[in-house]
């Protein structure tokens, strides 16, 4: 399945509501799977991990359908192909990073 193809799926099937949800509710139940994730990583638990990341990605693109935001679009150019911090691929940027620093 394409990206847009699964974000016009989530559309059809929670666009509703999500929309009369509204950015900060949908915002706090992707909050809420990344929790579930963290949980399921830090047991060592895979399938549970392979069922919230799952969850986790549905409600990311709920969550950008309700901004209004094309997530291949915006994938394509904030990845084009290489790291968008050191430019490279594969990413030699240091492991020491901030989580908050994007990606490297």
């Amino acid at each position: 399945m394409e990206v847009r193809e699964f974000q016009r799926l989530m559309e059809e099937i929670y666009g509703e509501k999500d929309r009369e949800r509204g950015p900060e509710g949908t915002m706090l139940w992707l909050v809420e799977e990344v929790g579930e994730l963290a949980e399921a990583v830090r047991k060592g638990d895979v399938k549970a991990a392979e069922e919230e990341l799952a969850d986790l990605i549905a409600w990311a693109f709920s969550l950008a359908n309700v901004l209004g935001i094309d997530v291949e679009d915006v994938l394509k150019r904030k990845y084009p192909g290489v790291c968008p911090k050191c430019g490279r691929k594969p990413c030699v940027c240091p492991l020491n990073r901030s989580p908050g620093d994007d990606r490297g």
